[in-house]
């Protein structure tokens, strides 16, 4: 049935007629299948820039792994995803339950005065910040980094300015290039090669991009790599951040996966109390308890810096409708007030990479990271061919180096390397070492018979 403007849609269920919503002129197929009679196919406009989003690096995973058939005998061990296996802490599971009352109220975008002071405290133990931190005005609690990341760029670019730029390390985290796309901006790819230490060469870049340059995402310890900016190049970032007006948008989830006590990673608001910018101006920083916490089911993190950013950024969340439960905001408190369970889970990683180091190393290119629990291997042949025989021959799941980055004038710094995610627990972590090291094994047999 159609109504006389011909764009409101009903289609006729058994339980009556289903209001479906406005479309645009359409055509109409009927199908017989005694549930749904009727099935509308309809145009509608929507966002132009969603066409220049590109796929999901596990969605390419998904197409390379297609027709392969993975030996029965062994059992599947993914590596692909950087998703914590290791138990959540009990206290912040039983916190969670113990707040549910809070159901029954609306929560503040701007989260709990508690909440905002455990964020606040914790970022001056950890990143040494002599107090420069107000919790009432440069803390904002987010619902885990990835909405934030996403959400930050749609607030803070102007896309009235001519083609404005969001610049990013390349490999990268997905979600920077597509907050740009959907901002109207345009990405702007930093290669971070072996020859740099996996860090981008800011050096590098020419004056007319630091011009149009409107933001910059970091990501440190980066993902895949797991480099760690140093001061100093945070130090001269921040110069250049306030000699060409943008801001310094630094994705710090991994900081708290790290190997040696004696060099934790530094934060950018660390960098920028040491420049002398004490009102951590046009910086901030993005954490998370998915990672260090090992919660990611929890999605909570927070973002904090330059309090005028924040004060428009909390504006623009209001009307997002992004508050955080007030459960997951009592877990996050005492989540953000132990240190025990931050320092188990250290150990738990550092005794995964020494184990597979010591059967991968001899065979391939591959070193312990600065930080974060990622392996950004070399690979022997091209590294989308090695996954997928990787997957076919020995039901090891990986993602391919060029999966992660963008191809530009200077090449795909993801070509030819591997990421390995150390989630799993230890034995399968070793199991696939050793898999993987037979197809080195037999590659290196293949090509020297």
């Amino acid at each position: 049935m159609l109504a006389e403007n011909n764009k409101l849609a009903m289609a006729k269920t058994f339980s009556g007629w289903l209001l479906l919503f406005m479309v645009q002129p359409y055509t109409m197929t009927r199908v017989e299948d005694g549930i749904i009679a009727t099935f509308f196919h309809y145009k509608f406009d929507m966002n132009p820039d969603l066409a220049n989003l590109h796929p999901y690096p596990f969605e390419k995973l998904a197409k390379l792994k297609q027709g392969c058939v993975p030996p029965t005998d062994k059992e599947h061990i993914a590596l692909s995803i950087g998703e914590p296996k290791h138990p959540t802490p009990s206290f912040i599971t039983e916190a969670v339950i113990e707040h549910l009352h809070g159901l029954s109220n609306y929560p503040t975008t701007a989260g709990s005065v508690e909440l905002r002071q455990s964020i606040a405290d914790w970022l001056n133990n950890r990143f040494q910040l002599d107090g420069n931190i107000d919790p009432a005005n440069q803390v904002l609690p987010v619902n885990g980094t990835r909405e934030a990341l996403f959400a930050f760029a749609q607030a803070v670019i102007d896309r009235n300015q001519e083609s404005p730029l969001v610049l990013m390390p390349n490999p990268f985290y997905q979600i920077y290039e597509g907050a740009a796309i959907l901002a109207g901006a345009e990405p702007y790819f930093l290669n971070c090669d072996a020859d740099n230490s996996f860090i981008p060469d800011f050096a590098a870049v020419s004056a007319d991009v630091w011009k149009r340059c409107q933001l910059i995402y970091l990501c440190s310890p980066g993902n895949p790599t797991g480099a760690v900016i140093n001061q100093s190049t945070l130090m001269k970032l921040i110069e250049l951040a306030h000699q060409h007006d943008f801001i310094i948008a630094a994705d710090e989830c991994y900081s708290e996966i790290y190997f040696n006590d004696e060099y934790a990673p530094i934060g950018l608001l660390q960098a920028a109390v040491a420049a002398g910018y004490t009102d951590l101006s046009r910086c901030v920083v993005f954490h998370s308890l998915s990672k260090r916490s090992n919660a990611p089911g929890l999605r909570s993190g927070f973002v904090a810096g330059d309090a005028n950013v924040l004060k428009d950024f909390l504006r623009y969340r209001t009307y997002h409708g992004c508050a955080m439960p007030p459960a997951t905001q009592s877990a996050s408190i005492v989540a953000w007030q132990d240190e025990m369970h931050v320092d188990l889970n250290r150990s738990l990683y550092h005794e995964k990479f020494a184990a597979v180091l010591d059967i991968l190393s001899p065979v391939m290119n591959v070193k312990w990271p600065q930080a974060g629990f990622y392996l950004w291997a070399e690979t022997p042949i091209s590294d989308t061919e090695f996954a997928q025989r990787l997957f076919a021959e020995q039901n090891v799941t990986v993602l391919p180096g060029s999966y992660l980055a963008r191809d530009t004038k200077n090449g795909n710094p993801g070509q030819n390397r591997i990421r390995m995610a150390l989630v799993a627990p230890l034995d399968e972590c070793i199991d696939a070492a050793h898999r993987i090291r037979t197809l080195i094994e037999t590659l290196e047999t293949m090509e020297n018979p």
